[in-house]
C-alpha cells in the first residue's frame, strides 16, 4: 500500500493462507531434490582398499622372490605414501571453491557446490515475464480517446489515484508528467482482476479490462476491437475507460523488456538450450514479448502454483531446469528446479528459495553462471584425469616394476616429495578458473546496438491513420518498434540497424502520407 489506509479482513488464516501454501509447497520441492554424488567420493571406497592391497601383495612377492625384509617394506611404504589421496581428495573440493570465488567476482551468488555442479547440465531454462524478462515497472505508451473528449486522462488519473495496483501507478505517474490535475470521486470500487469504477461530478466512470466492460453491458464495436489487437500484439496491456453507456477511450500500457533478456535468450540458443517463458499474463502480451526476445516456448494464464507444475513437467521428461524468477510466487518453482536463479532484487522468499543469486539484476549473468560450471566441471576433470595418471604411473613404479631390468626403486621420501607436487599440481590447476572472464562483453556492447529516430508525419488524423503509418514502418527491415503519436503527428522509430532517410520516406509516400522530417 504505498498511499493511505488499508483495511484487511481475514478470510483464511493459518495454514489455509496463500503464504503458508506456497511455504509449503517451497519446503516439498526443496526435500525433493535429490544429492548429487561426486565422482572423488565413489573413486576413493575403492581406491584405498585397492592400494592397500598392491602394498601388501608388492610386499609378498618381493620377499617370496627372495629380497630382504627391508627391501619388501621399502617398496611397501613407498606404494602407500606415493598413493596417498591427497590429489584425488582436493579435485573436487578446490575447483568449487574457487569456482564460487570467481562466481562471486562477477556479482553471482552461488550457494552450494550442488548447485554449481549441477548448472552445467541444464538444458532447459524457464524465466518468469514481469521483473525477470521484463524490468516489472509498466508505463504509458498509448492513450487514444474515441470521442471528442479530452478528459480521458484526467477522468482515468481521477480514479486510478484511489487504487494501488501497479497499472494505476503507470497511468498517474504519465498524468503527473502531462501535468493534469485530478478530479474528486465519490462511491470509488475496486474489482479485483476486471478494474475499478467510481463518480465524477456525478457521473458514473468506469476503468478496467473487457470482462469489466461486459459485465457493465458496454460493447466494444469492431474499431475498437482492431486497434485493441494492434496494440496486444505489441505486447501492451490495454485499460479500457468507460461512462456507463460507452467507450470513452482506451490507456495502453507496457512493460518494458530488459536490453539483456534479447542477448540472454541469444547466447542460450546458441548454447542448445531451450527457454520457456512462463507467466500470469493473457496470452496476447505473453507471446508479443517472447516473440521480441526470441523465445518460442510460453506458458501463459498460470496460478502461482502452476510454475512449480510446469517445472515438474518438465523434470518428467527428462530434463534439467533452472528456473529464473523474482517473486514471492516464483519461491515453489524456484525450489523445485535443478538450479532456481533468483534475480537480486527480487524479494526475500524468491532469494531464500534460490540456489544462486544474481546480484547484478542482469540476466546476461544466467549464461555466465552456466559458462563458469561448464569451466569448473572441465578443471575437475582434468584434476581427476591427472590425479588418477599420477597415481597409476607412481604406483607402478613404487611397487618395483622397474626394478628387475633397471634397477630402479622409489624410496619413501622420493615418493612424498611427488605426492606432495601431485597435490600442488591439482590446486594450481583449479586456481586457473580464477582468469575465467566474460566473453560475450564485446557482443553485448555490438550485437544490440539501437538506433532511434523520429519521423514528422503530415496527413494522420485518425487510428486508421495510425495503424497503417505503424505498419508501413515496421515492414522496414532492422525496425523493432514503432510508435506513433497522432497529437504531435510524429512516428518515433526504433531499430537495431541505421536505416536510411529516404526508406523511410518511400514507405511513407506510398502509403499516402507525406514526411515532413526525420531527426
Amino acid at each position: 500500500n504505498l498511499h493511505g489506509m488499508i483495511r484487511i479482513q481475514a478470510t483464511k488464516v493459518g495454514e489455509d493462507t496463500t503464504v503458508s501454501n506456497i511455504i509449503k509447497l517451497v519446503k516439498e520441492a526443496s526435500s525433493t531434490n535429490a544429492p548429487i554424488s561426486r565422482l572423488a567420493d565413489r573413486v576413493s571406497l575403492v581406491f584405498v582398499p585397492i592400494v592397500i592391497g598392491i602394498s601388501i601383495i608388492s610386499c609378498i612377492v618381493w620377499l617370496i622372490s627372495g629380497q630382504s625384509l627391508e627391501f619388501a617394506l621399502n617398496i611397501a611404504i613407498s606404494v602407500l605414501v606415493i598413493a596417498c589421496p591427497c590429489a584425488l581428495g582436493l579435485a573436487t573440493p578446490v575447483a568449487i571453491m574457487v569456482g564460487t570465488g570467481a562466481g562471486a567476482k562477477h556479482g553471482i551468488l552461488i550457494k552450494s557446490a550442488e548447485s554449481l555442479e549441477t548448472l552445467h547440465l541444464v538444458d532447459t531454462v524457464v524465466l518468469d515475464k514481469t521483473g525477470t524478462i521484463t524490468y516489472g515497472k509498466p508505463v504509458v505508451t498509448d492513450v487514444i480517446s474515441f470521442t471528442n473528449n479530452d478528459d480521458l486522462l484526467k477522468i482515468a488519473g481521477s480514479l486510478e489515484k484511489n487504487s494501488e495496483h501497479p497499472l494505476s501507478t503507470a497511468i498517474l505517474k504519465k498524468i503527473e508528467e502531462e501535468k493534469i490535475d485530478t478530479l474528486d470521486v465519490s462511491d470509488f470500487k475496486a474489482i479485483p482482476g476486471k478494474g475499478i469504477c467510481g463518480k465524477i461530478l456525478k457521473k458514473e466512470y468506469i476503468c478496467g479490462n473487457l470482462k469489466f466492460l461486459t459485465e457493465n453491458n458496454i460493447n466494444v464495436n469492431n474499431e475498437i476491437s482492431l486497434v485493441v489487437d494492434n496494440l496486444q500484439d505489441n505486447a501492451k496491456t490495454v485499460l479500457y475507460v468507460a461512462d456507463k453507456s460507452s467507450i470513452i477511450g482506451i490507456i495502453a500500457v507496457k512493460d518494458v523488456v530488459k536490453p539483456s533478456s534479447y542477448l540472454m535468450i541469444k547466447n542460450l540458443n546458441r548454447m542448445g538450450i531451450d527457454s520457456v517463458m512462463i507467466t500470469g499474463d493473457n496470452k496476447y502480451v505473453a507471446n508479443s514479448i517472447a516473440r521480441e526476445v526470441g523465445i518460442k516456448n510460453v506458458v501463459s494464464e498460470v496460478l502461482p502454483d502452476d510454475k512449480e507444475k510446469e517445472v515438474r513437467k518438465l523434470q518428467a521428461d527428462g530434463k534439467k531446469v533452472a528456473f529464473v524468477g523474482d517473486g514471492i510466487n516464483d519461491s515453489p518453482a524456484l525450489a523445485k528446479a535443478d538450479v532456481g536463479i533468483a534475480i537480486g532484487n527480487g524479494t526475500d522468499i524468491a532469494i531464500e528459495s534460490a540456489d544462486v543469486v544474481l546480484m547484478k539484476n542482469d540476466l546476461m549473468e544466467v549464461i555466465t553462471s552456466i559458462k563458469l560450471s561448464k569451466k569448473v566441471i572441465s578443471n575437475i576433470k582434468m584434476n581427476l584425469f591427472w590425479a588418477f595418471f599420477y597415481n597409476s604411473v607412481g604406483i607402478c613404479i613404487a611397487s618395483g616394476i622397474l626394478y628387475p631390468k633397471f634397477g630402479i626403486t622409489l624410496s619413501p621420501m622420493v615418493g612424498a616429495l611427488a605426492m606432495s607436487l601431485s597435490s600442488v599440481c591439482v590446486v594450481t590447476n583449479a586456481l586457473r578458473i580464477n582468469k575465467f572472464k566474460v566473453k560475450y562483453e564485446e557482443e553485448r556492447k555490438m550485437e544490440k546496438k539501437i538506433y532511434e529516430k523520429n519521423v514528422y508525419i503530415e496527413g494522420m488524423s485518425c487510428n486508421h491513420c495510425k495503424m497503417s503509418v505503424e505498419k508501413a514502418l515496421k515492414s522496414i527491415d532492422g525496425v523493432e518498434n514503432v510508435d506513433v503519436n497522432l497529437g504531435d503527428k510524429k512516428a518515433s522509430i526504433t531499430s537495431t540497424k541505421s536505416i536510411n532517410n529516404d526508406e523511410i520516406k518511400k514507405v511513407i509516400e506510398d502509403i499516402g502520407f507525406e514526411v515532413k522530417d526525420i531527426i
